[in-house]
């Protein structure tokens, strides 16, 4: 645990000691207020916690320093859903001699939060928010703060009015939030000690804002907060800001997250006092990075005005070269280096043309994929949409089909089917025609898979590509390519090295099956990123998708092996077609939010869980209200299949909703001593567990382990 916030710990644990908590309201009073008047159904609107600070007290920002962060844990209305905390520009907290003592906010503060209402709502009815807030409020001394907040709001079908008195407040406060803009570019280097910050116009400098008293947040801990920063300007616009780093400091940082503010404003007209950093961080001696939010913007000519690299198009290219070359060694794009060697291998002792075309196939596969992403990449920037390199693994459709299609490579590398045996009776014109195919695929796959790899020399290459025209750009993505598929040309243009790989054998098939496992292990790469993409039964159904996909890739290898009837064949690709479908239709990635949709438009709510306790099941039966609890485990098979025959019931979900069940979950995940002294209560050791608390009864409803619809109703008559 790092000290500050260990002494932060220390502090909230002292202060509560103290008999100051009841005097805490008068410190900081917290209220919930709206943007607007009332809300539509199925359509975002905006919350704000509010806090009237006391003169010399404050409370913290979300990276606090010293202190800790503000937090909301919402009761919401069936179906309702709360976003994050939208942070406004925090200031510099100092203490009465001058030190900084952290990050935060002083007077009146405005935490907006995005709530989304189920598209079901019924107008004329009031629905009531409410929510426990948590705070640190600091002066001389520390008091930890807490109330509930409430807010009530009509539903209305008609589009909402501001809230006479909060409206415009909030709404300015949502448009000054911390962001990136297009006319300013930053740059961050790093060295032992600090990191350097540059900050340059995106537009002619004659048209300058000029910002004051520019100061830098780090939004993760890695420049340290109590240190102070040297910040100079040019008088032009040209800002540079010097931060220490913390002590413990990542050596292998590539970012920089923080919010870069300053005190008159980065727009011309004073707005917008916080700008949003999420810049490539790159060593001192080779700063040459662009913050991937910022698009060039043009002078008045039109032409962009964003500089090349300090060292020239010249030297960017050479590090996109080298960059490319050294791709090949890299984890993402080292599988398929495998199947290139076979395919030399095979080739060795053909006629010298076609191993040079194989050569050429295989670069010119790589080329057109550069050059298509490059093209990709320079349209959505003309159409305002901030992009970086391997933009196209944020699309949770493309990693799952990139790991279906690794998943098959690693299944026919394993020798679980073979791709191409009828046509080997063909003809040897058909047959060379399939290789050159084959060469040309597999450097679409290497250019493909190489994307989440950034080999050294290649991020500052790609963050210029990123920032210069479109021409230079191609330039750039041109030289990566050649580079990638460079070793691959020289051993198609000289026989000599292709002589000294060793002659087709036995080997082969070993040194193909032993292959087959980095496949799987990008399967396995690609699959952990899904996961952090995709929600909880999203990511169950991209699994079974996948295990859909290789059953399919198995019964066309079982059925179609060499010497299959014709019948028996027909049989392996009908298998293979119908698998592939039903794996790819359950396993897709937008299917469940497509599901989602569906089931919002049938007017049936969602059950919305909070954490089981104790405390929290007393409460609200001392409301006299119901209460179902679910004690639960991800790898309680049983646990899931309750959940998705019971709670994805029309019947079941609308019942819940029309009296008003309070849904609690206990998670057994992990080892909870709650959980296991509560089962143990009831003689049991396992889960599932669900029950029912009922108002006037001492003892709970206890269902059964395997539930169904009518179980779960029955038991609420």
């Amino acid at each position: 645990m790092k000290l500050p916030r260990l002494f932060s710990l220390c502090i909230l644990g002292l202060a509560s000691l103290l008999p100051l908590s009841r005097a805490a309201e008068s410190h900081v009073k917290a209220s919930l207020v709206a943007a607007d008047a009332s809300i539509q159904p199925g359509k975002p609107f905006t919350v704000a916690l509010r806090f009237e600070h006391d003169p010399h007290w404050h409370t913290y920002w979300s990276n606090p320093g010293t202190g800790l962060p503000t937090s909301l844990a919402w009761h919401l209305p069936p179906g309702f859903s709360a976003g994050e905390i939208q942070w406004p520009a925090p200031h510099l907290l100092k203490d009465n001699s001058g030190g900084i003592i952290g990050n935060g906010y002083e007077a009146e503060l405005f935490l907006p939060v995005t709530i989304t209402p189920p598209a079901d709502l019924k107008s004329g009815t009031i629905v009531e928010l409410s929510a426990d807030a948590n705070w640190l409020m600091c002066d001389e001394l520390c008091v930890p703060g807490e109330a509930t907040v409430k807010l009530s709001l009509p539903v209305s079908a008609a589009a909402p009015a501001p809230d006479a008195t909060w409206g415009e407040k909030i709404r300015a406060n949502v448009a000054s939030l911390p962001r990136a803009e297009a006319g300013w570019n930053v740059t961050a280097t790093r060295d032992a000690k600090n990191v350097t910050i540059t900050v340059s116009p995106g537009f002619a400098e004659h048209r300058v804002h000029l910002p004051k008293n520019v100061y830098f947040f780090s939004a993760d801990n890695l420049t340290a907060y109590d240190q102070a920063q040297t910040a100079t300007d040019d008088g032009r616009g040209h800002y540079t800001v010097t931060i220490p780093l913390t002590t413990d400091a990542p050596k292998n940082a590539t970012k920089l997250l923080g919010v870069l503010t300053s005190e008159s404003g980065w727009l011309a007209d004073g707005s917008l006092r916080g700008l949003r950093v999420e810049a490539p961080l790159t060593a001192s001696a080779a700063a040459v990075t662009v913050n991937p939010l910022a698009s060039p913007v043009p002078d008045v000519g039109g032409s962009p005005t964003t500089p090349p690299p300090a060292s020239g198009l010249g030297g960017t290219l050479l590090l996109a070269l080298v960059g490319g070359m050294i791709l090949n060694l890299m984890p993402c794009v080292f599988p398929v280096l495998g199947i290139k060697i076979l395919g030399f291998v095979n080739q060795s002792g053909h006629e010298r043309s076609k191993v040079i075309a194989h050569g050429l196939m295989f670069a010119l596969g790589v080329l057109l994929s550069f050059w298509t992403l490059a093209g990709v990449l320079a349209i959505l920037r003309a159409g305002g949409s901030h992009l970086g390199w391997g933009f196209q693994l944020q699309s949770p459709a493309f990693v799952f089909v990139l790991a279906a299609a690794m998943l098959v490579f690693g299944m026919n590398m394993s020798g679980v089917f073979e791709i191409g045996l009828s046509a080997t009776s063909v003809g040897g014109e058909l047959q060379t025609k399939s290789g050159l195919a084959g060469s040309f695929f597999t450097g679409v796959l290497a250019t493909v898979v190489a994307t989440p790899c950034s080999a050294p020399f290649l991020a500052p290459a790609l963050g210029a590509a990123l920032a210069l025209s479109t021409l230079e750009s191609f330039a750039i993505f041109t030289a990566i390519a050649v580079g990638l598929s460079l070793p691959y040309l020289l051993l198609s243009i000289f026989p000599a090295a292709v002589r000294v790989l060793p002659r087709p054998g036995a080997w082969m098939e070993t040194f193909k099956q032993f292959m087959a496992f980095p496949l799987y292990a990008t399967v396995g790469y690609l699959i952990w990123v899904l996961a952090g993409q995709t929600g909880d039964e999203t990511f169950q159904n991209v699994l079974f998708g996948l295990v859909l996909i290789a059953m399919g890739v198995w019964v066309y290898g079982r059925w179609n092996a060499p010497g299959a009837s014709a019948g028996r064949a027909r049989f392996g690709v009908i298998g293979l077609l119908m698998l592939l479908a039903a794996g790819s239709w359950l396993g897709w990635p937008q299917n469940a939010a497509a599901k989602s949709a569906a089931a919002s438009a049938s007017g049936a709510p969602e059950v919305v869980w909070e954490k089981w306790s104790l405390e929290t099941v007393a409460k609200l039966r001392a409301e006299n209200r119901i209460v179902y609890v679910d004690f639960t485990a991800r790898w309680c098979a049983t646990c899931q299949a309750n959940k998705k025959l019971v709670f994805h019931n029309d019947e079941v979900l609308k019942r819940f909703k029309a009296l008003n069940i309070v849904t609690l979950r206990g998670d057994w995940t992990n080892q909870d001593p709650l959980i296991t002294a509560e089962l143990a209560k009831y003689q049991r050791s396992a889960v599932p567990f669900n029950l029912i608390w009922k108002p006037g009864q001492d003892a709970p409803t206890i269902l059964p382990e395997l539930l169904t619809p009518g179980t779960v109703l029955n038991a609420l008559k």
